[in-house]
């Protein structure tokens, strides 16, 4: 009998569970990655060296190998092909269209404000002259980042004019479009930004993995350091937070699948959509919260890419639950890492990306990440005591 074909778009580190579990599930695995020394061509049955954004040429390899379904798991760039060849083969996906507004900044501020809900003031620019000749006018603190990236990759905060012109640079060197925007920087009134992963399933939110996201880096507070469970909201502003993404799926035609989410509640109690991607978050997110609920989120996931019916019951296992990214704040060749046995003891799983004598960068983006490292804690007031010390209890071993 013919094994399902899936194919899987991207081979990452953080991809290769996805490619385990649909070998697990007894699919055949094609990836595409346009990096050859991707890992994930290493696990899967069959490789492409193509790129996940280029949607003709993955089109090509899915028609040349008779796919039954596509996924991309954990990557922005690669969701809207994902979703273009399923749906030129009649495959279960997403609509493209609500894809590409997901995957596209501009475009997502254009869908909230036509469609009721709260978005701050953005102007998207396609010419770094044209950005700076409205930069006098923007209405500060404001947000300078590319339309299509994500882990805050080409993302500044801006307060005043002053620096204008070098996160423009920063901005449109992370576009792989050629297109950033400013926005306006909503002021929260809680202390964490809400993130994390929500599940859908027939249209309707079946898991709600809402976090804080966890940002310690004074000199790029954008960038996450982890996720925090249960997200510290009272319970008004956690049903205001559901109803604003259901509402939202509803409107965007979202079958099934993770999607990862970032949210503000400003001071006047207004919830604000950041961002919202259709895909499940980097950094380890759907691990961690098949971990919290004792559900498999990444098998669900490959599941609805194939069109297999679901049973989704998610319970509650641990309570108090945090990820925290490993990371340098400085350059070097990496020997080792070490942890405070005080640490130790809350840790249940690492996953550390690097071996000794990798050169390691400084962490300014998601992309420098070294690892994860999975915890559990007794209750809220330890895992916050632990979390917003955690310089005191890793150590990054360099030469």
């Amino acid at each position: 009998m013919r094994l399902k074909k899936i194919l899987m778009l991207g081979g990452s580190a953080q991809q290769i569970i996805a490619i385990e579990t649909a070998k697990r599930l007894g699919y055949y695995t094609v990836v595409c990655d346009y990096l050859p020394d991707n890992p994930g061509q290493y696990v899967c049955d069959k490789f492409y060296l193509v790129s996940t954004t280029d949607k003709e040429a993955v089109l090509e390899v899915a028609k040349a190998e008779n796919i039954d379904g596509v996924i991309a798991y954990a990557s922005d760039p690669a969701a809207p092909t994902a979703a273009y060849v399923a749906q030129t083969l009649g495959l279960p996906t997403n609509p493209y269209t609500a894809v590409d507004i997901l995957c596209n900044k501009d475009k997502f501020r254009t869908f909230l404000a036509e469609n009721g809900f709260e978005c701050p003031t953005a102007k998207g620019y396609t010419d770094k002259a044209a950005a700076l000749a409205d930069s006098a006018a923007f209405d500060y603190p404001i947000i300078m980042k590319p339309v299509d990236s994500s882990g805050s990759k080409g993302v500044t905060i801006l307060q005043s004019a002053d620096g204008i012109e070098q996160a423009i640079d920063l901005a449109f060197s992370f576009s792989r479009c050629g297109e950033i925007i400013a926005e306006r920087f909503i002021e929260k009134k809680h202390p964490y930004l809400i993130g994390g992963d929500i599940f859908v399933y027939d249209g309707k939110v079946a898991v709600w993995g809402l976090m804080n996201c966890f940002r310690e880096n004074a000199d790029f507070p954008l960038v996450p350091s982890g996720k925090m469970y249960p997200v510290l909201l009272d319970a008004d502003d956690l049903e205001k937070v559901k109803a604003v993404l259901q509402d939202m799926v509803t409107k965007l035609g979202i079958v099934s699948g993770a999607m990862n989410v970032e949210l503000v509640i400003d001071k006047s109690g207004k919830v604000y959509p950041i961002d919202v991607g259709p895909r499940a978050g980097g950094n380890m997110i759907p691990i961690q919260l098949s971990c919290i609920f004792g559900i498999d989120i990444v098998e669900m996931s490959v599941k609805c890419a194939m069109g297999e019916p679901l049973v989704i019951k998610p319970e509650l296992k641990l309570p108090y639950c945090a990820t925290y990214v490993l990371h340098s704040d400085s350059d070097g060749i990496f020997e080792d890492i070490e942890f405070s046995k005080t640490l130790e003891k809350h840790i249940f799983k690492k996953c550390i990306y690097n071996k000794q004598g990798d050169r390691i960068e400084h962490f300014d983006n998601a992309a420098k990440a070294m690892g994860i490292i999975f915890l559990s804690f007794d209750s809220e007031q330890e895992m916050y005591e632990i979390m917003n010390s955690m310089k005191k209890h890793i150590r990054v071993v360099l030469k």
